[in-house]
């Protein structure tokens, strides 16, 4: 990955459980979130938990939908192609930092893959939101770990990703009577994500640098963090 200086010092206290894939996801979130928690969690297998009810089932709802559906079936402005797998996993070689390997490989499942014409490929996200949003700056760094490992695979093929972008069904309104029952109408709107291997490739190197040094402070904000330590403090108070 790009030329950033950082030093990696590796972790004293990491245990036989360490994680050595990066989630796309986790570019997103969790690097956003107390990198406290993010290092225990790469170095640890300690993750905080997590509730989405009916996340899952919506996501997989709308993902079987636009199984072998054409690009003319998600955008019009989408070059010809179609969609040619869902939910598949990645696996990228190992990430260069300073132009040295590290152990580190990005892997994730993505939603939609698309195959256009030109032989060239697409990674679309589908996403669920009570709200129709321009959230695409948030997940550029998801989408762009996709495409890095689609075009630096561990094994097989490389895969050239010429597009990007997130695929939202926002809520509308119910729609059906008590009779023959209720639905909902869905905005379906397309969100295009530009490329940007650079902010990647930064964000790759600060990301490692983390949770291969020793443990951060915690955020000032991270509810669990301040829940663990109010409780340490009212136990020992007992």
């Amino acid at each position: 990955m790009g030329a950033k200086k950082r030093v990696i010092m590796a972790s004293s206290n990491a245990v036989g459980n360490a994680r050595e894939f990066i989630s796309p996801s986790d570019l997103t979130f969790s690097w956003g979130g107390c990198h406290r928690c993010l290092w225990l969690n790469y170095n640890h297998g300690l993750r905080t938990p997590g509730f989405m009810p009916l996340v899952g089932d919506l996501a997989n709802m709308q993902e079987k939908y636009f199984e072998n559906k054409t690009t003319a079936d998600i955008a019009p402005v989408l070059p010809e192609g179609k969609v040619t797998d869902l939910g598949g996993w990645v696996k990228s070689s190992f990430i260069n930092v300073n132009a040295k390997p590290t152990k580190y490989a990005i892997r994730g499942k993505y939603d939609l893959l698309i195959e256009f014409t030109d032989g060239t490929y697409g990674i679309i996200d589908c996403k669920f939101q009570a709200k129709d949003s321009d959230k695409t700056d948030l997940y550029q760094p998801q989408l762009e770990a996709y495409a890095f490992a689609l075009e630096n695979p561990a094994a097989g093929e490389a895969k050239k990703v010429s597009l990007m972008g997130l695929l939202v069904w926002s809520l509308l309104e119910p729609a059906g009577d008590v009779n023959k029952g209720f639905g909902l109408k869905l905005k379906h709107t397309w969100r295009p994500i530009t490329r940007n291997p650079e902010a990647l490739s930064t964000r790759l190197t600060d990301f490692i640098t983390v949770v291969s040094s020793q443990m951060p402070g915690a955020k000032d904000n991270c509810d669990m963090c301040n829940y663990l330590t109010t409780r340490r403090e009212f136990i020992s108070e007992k």
